[in-house]
């Protein structure tokens, strides 16, 4: 598989606010040391006087003295924190990671026929890759996040849990804008399609949100129809077409579908979407197990 970088948007984003974090972090040092230069600057001199008070046999000042040089220690700054990075760091370093393993499993099942292409851009939003093969234009948006995730069209939520199983966390699925998984792969991919119609080349762009954490990244209770590999994956995505009024809950394989599917792919081909959430059964007749955390759909 051959790769188009065009742009490395997070790369960049996380560049910039690493540097505005460690300048943030240079400014709040150069407080806490101004202010510590200022306590033992108050203790010395609290110190001084209380000595004195002694030397002169003013035992009455003396004692306020040893009370006021004891406060003054007491009132030492707080050091800054060590090493801590804002949120929107570790979530830009979770969507290069994610990014990364896009790229990386494409190359290992893609041959030369298939293009990625990286980065691409437009006035409506980003599109991380952009798969481009003998089966037409796929637009995949990437979600690295340890937690089970929720559509119901789109309206994206995640559900974190802890080791025992018990929800621990909850909240919306947005980026900075409010805009849903969905949103961010459907707006700039339906501008190209224009903008390729426009020059003559009516191409219909599949979008794929997939899901690349190795916990707990799983598509879980889509509100469209969710889908599966034959067996448990580390990896899953939501197909983000919309589906056509007329079409099967059930079908399958069509370019109007919406469904959740593994992030692995065949080799040459496009992602399998052979196996339902609904009753788990592989083309083979062999009932998959479902993962731990993620509920059956009716």
């Amino acid at each position: 598989m051959r790769v188009v970088e065009l742009s490395d948007h997070p790369g960049t984003l996380l560049r910039e606010t690493r540097l505005r974090s460690d300048a943030v972090a240079q400014r709040e040092r150069s407080r806490y040391e101004d202010a510590l230069a200022q306590h033992h600057a108050r203790v010395q001199r609290a110190a001084w006087q209380r000595d004195l008070a002694r030397a002169e046999h003013r035992w009455s000042a003396w004692l306020r003295g040893v009370f006021a040089t004891r406060r003054e220690r007491r009132r030492a700054p707080e050091p800054p924190p060590a090493g801590n990075h804002p949120d929107q760091v570790g979530i830009l370093m979770a969507g290069v990671e994610g990014e990364q393993l896009v790229a990386a499993g494409l190359a290992r099942v893609l041959d030369d026929e298939w293009t990625l292409i990286r980065g691409y851009r437009n006035r409506r939003g980003e599109i991380d890759h952009l798969l481009l093969g003998p089966r037409g234009l796929i637009a995949i948006e990437g979600k690295h996040r340890n937690a089970t995730v929720h559509c119901a069209g789109d309206h994206w939520w995640y559900t974190k849990f802890d080791k025992y199983g018990n929800a621990v966390d909850r909240g919306e699925l947005t980026d900075q804008r409010g805009r849903s998984p969905s949103q961010q792969v459907n707006e700039p991919a339906a501008q190209l399609e224009d903008f390729l119609r426009s020059r003559g080349h009516a191409v219909a762009i599949q979008r794929f949100v997939l899901l690349t954490h190795p916990g707990r990244g799983w598509a879980a209770a889509c509100g469209r129809r969710c889908t599966s590999p034959p067996r448990p994956a580390r990896s899953s995505a939501c197909s983000t077409t919309p589906r056509p009024r007329s079409a099967s809950p059930t079908a399958r394989g069509s370019s109007g579908s919406s469904s959740a599917i593994t992030g692995s792919t065949p080799t040459g081909g496009s992602p399998d979407r052979r196996t339902a959430w609904r009753g788990r059964t592989t083309r083979s007749g062999v009932q998959a197990p479902r993962p731990s955390g993620m509920p059956a759909l009716s």
